[in-house]
């Protein structure tokens, strides 16, 4: 029993394909950059991390997409330091406008 098609490859068609591990590394660059970008707005106490973390897998598995992928780094560090400038003005454990 086979659960999968068999697969077929030519000489050809190599050129086009990208590892199905290079994809999911592209589209982690991408999320990263902008989950950081809207957490400088909005829920930047989750959205930082996850951002932090995402660019972080992104470049460990080799993305073609590194510049996003720094620049979620970047961003995701940014919406946590946006947090804490927000806590020390506000006194408190939460920000708001």
């Amino acid at each position: 029993m086979q659960l999968t098609a068999p697969v077929t490859t030519t000489t050809d068609n190599n050129a086009d394909v990208k590892p199905t591990g290079r994809r999911d590394a592209d589209g982690m660059a991408v999320a990263s950059f902008i989950l950081g970008l809207v957490g400088l707005l909005v829920l930047n106490v989750f959205l930082g991390p996850i951002a932090i973390a995402l660019a972080g897998a992104a470049l460990w598995r080799g993305t073609a997409r590194r510049g996003r992928a720094f620049l979620g780094l970047g961003l995701g560090i940014a919406d946590l330091l946006v947090l804490v400038a927000f806590m020390q003005l506000d006194s408190t454990v939460s920000w708001s406008f």
